[in-house]
């Protein structure tokens, strides 16, 4: 089994720039999609960004379509979230997820484990 672990967290101003890292442990690594999941205070948990296990395909929520870009290095058991043009309303913790159902909406875990977070903070 694969345990996250994110990183790259911070405060920044609107209109900046954020990279997470998310470094998982386990030798099946590339055979998982990956994702990334936030929770804003008094929010709901809430898909941001997907990665198929190959590497080929993505998908995004609307909300950082255009913004966000998600990546992986198989080599490195790492997936990463570049983040441009941050917004004060991305403020959130932020999930790495092993095991994501990218095939159909809603995109979900299934059967996943979940990093510990990284808190995002973009201040106006």
């Amino acid at each position: 089994q694969v345990q996250p672990k994110e990183s790259g967290g911070g405060l920044v101003q609107a209109g900046g720039s954020l990279r997470l890292s998310c470094a998982a442990s386990g030798r099946t690594f590339s055979t998982y999609t990956m994702g990334w999941f936030r929770q804003a205070p008094g929010k709901e948990r809430e898909f941001v960004a997907g990665i198929w296990w190959r590497g080929g395909s993505t998908r995004y929520a609307d909300s950082v379509k255009g913004r966000f870009t998600i990546s992986r290095d198989n080599t490195k058991n790492t997936v990463y979230l570049q983040m441009n043009s941050l917004k004060p309303e991305d403020t959130a913790v932020y999930y790495c997820v092993a095991g994501v159902v990218l095939d159909t909406t809603p995109y979900v875990p299934r059967g996943a484990t979940w990093g510990q977070g990284t808190q995002v903070t973009v201040s106006s």
